[in-house]
């Protein structure tokens, strides 16, 4: 607009000028008579019978240009039409410069917003659609850091009727963030190596690892010495608390136990063969299968698991629990994929038969679930009989074969001769109905 300010009284100035010296016409001054030449009276004749030609050719007679109004109105008339036009489409080229430029400024701001948009719902989506609080400072990988005030709030400084479970780690407990979110917190005491390593092993994983069953980290947090993870709520609670808890296994109807089996098949699986580098879990068991309100299973509890590969007692720290620890890893410290598939065979046992994979027989004798359930497992006649009386009589009796033979492949000793977990997965989905994930029509 500034330009259109200059440009106006210019033009208005410059209009003024052009037209007076047109509408002023220059009459020439008449030359002098000589001097010498003495002034010869004539005789006077009307004007009129002067021809035009001669008055217009005398020497003696000055040349007149009139210029009409009639000529010097069109110029002046053209001269502002030009004037006009030129100004018009210099507004309307400044006009359509202005659209332009707010049109892409508008464009660049909101492609900018829509990137850093997309950025933060890649990063902290998953979360915020749990936790509607803006007291998350800080996230790694999809994982947000929570401070250690919202988890005292959301346990009531954790009260002991929160919590929903205890071992080696530490305790569970029960967490409301809000009207309608539950969470789990694992609170992890000791600062020691070993524990920092597998509590950072554990955020690494799970921040990058996501499937319908492995369970989900929301957040984690660090107070001192003491380490918090906070999971999605697993109303269920762990396998083993199933069916070796109060309630020995009886929820878990024969098609449930199968289901279950097929959804930790189905997350090793991903972890074998999906990820790259492949993921070996090497602390799989019982209860790290957490269960939600619909009894969907999901692998827990990452803290030792590392990428795939031939792995020797050089690089890798034998680690495990006794029972579903497979004997080259033991003997040997070789681990491999093989490992996890010895460790899903024992848990196999466990729902066929409901009892633990290492029990004391006396205070100094103890036995091996597998060592004692081979013999009968192969044996037809036998193994009806080993069966959890949970389930004993709700089975077909040639699912439970089947499900018995891919057990004991899972546990054999030499690890060659267990199979993939992709070919456990197929074995098991027409043992399942379809209504629970397999392809069993009832």
């Amino acid at each position: 607009m500034n330009l259109l300010v200059l440009v106006i009284p210019i033009w208005v100035f410059a209009s003024s000028s052009w037209v007076s010296a047109y509408a002023r016409p220059v009459w020439p001054d008449p030359p002098l008579p000589a001097a010498s030449e003495p002034l010869i009276p004539t005789e006077k004749q009307p004007s009129s019978q002067i021809p035009s030609e001669m008055a217009a050719h005398s020497p003696g007679v000055p040349e007149v240009k009139i210029v009409h109004h009639q000529d010097l109105n069109k110029r002046i008339l053209i001269a502002l039409i030009a004037a006009s036009s030129l100004l018009g489409g210099i507004l309307l080229s400044l006009f359509c410069f202005c659209i332009y430029r707010r049109k892409n400024l508008k464009k660049s701001n909101s492609k900018s917003q829509n990137s850093q948009d997309a950025v933060k719902g890649l990063s902290l989506g998953p979360i915020l659609g749990r936790f509607n609080s803006s007291r998350m400072v800080g996230k790694k990988g999809s994982v947000a850091f929570i401070e250690y005030q919202l988890l005292v709030a959301a346990t009531n400084n954790f009260q002991e009727n929160n919590v929903l479970g205890e071992g080696g780690f530490g305790r569970v407990y029960k967490a409301q963030f809000s009207d309608n979110v539950l969470a789990a917190i694992k609170r992890l005491h000791g600062g020691n190596q070993d524990a920092r390593r597998e509590f950072e092993n554990e955020v690494d994983w799970l921040s990058k690892i996501h499937h319908q069953n492995v369970v989900s980290l929301l957040g984690y947090c660090v107070h001192g010495d003491t380490r918090f993870l906070v999971y999605e709520m697993m109303h269920n609670g762990s396998l083993e608390s199933q069916l070796h808890g109060p309630s020995h296994g009886s929820a878990l109807t024969w098609h449930l136990r199968m289901k279950i089996a097929l959804d930790v098949a189905r997350g090793l699986e991903f972890l074998h063969e999906r990820c790259n580098p492949p993921v070996i879990h090497r602390d799989l068991k019982s209860s790290n299968i957490l269960m939600d309100s619909n009894f969907n299973a999901k692998l827990s509890d990452f803290g030792l698991a590392i990428t795939g590969g031939n792995q020797s007692k050089e690089n890798v720290k034998l680690s495990g629990t006794l029972g579903y620890v497979a004997p080259e890893y033991l003997l040997d410290g070789k681990l491999t994929d093989k490992s996890d598939v010895y460790a899903f065979g024992v848990i196999l046992l466990e729902l066929l038969m409901g009892r633990k994979p290492v029990e004391k027989t006396s205070s100094s004798h103890c036995y091996s679930l597998v060592t004692w359930a081979m013999p009968q497992l192969t044996d037809r006649s036998k193994l009806p009989n080993i069966v959890d009386p949970v389930i004993r009589n709700s089975m077909d009796l040639k699912h439970l074969f089947q499900v018995a033979a891919v057990a004991v492949l899972c546990v054999q000793q030499e690890p060659s001769y267990r199979p993939l977990i992709t070919d456990v997965l197929h074995s098991l989905i027409p043992l399942v109905p379809i209504e629970l994930g397999g392809s069993l029509r009832g």
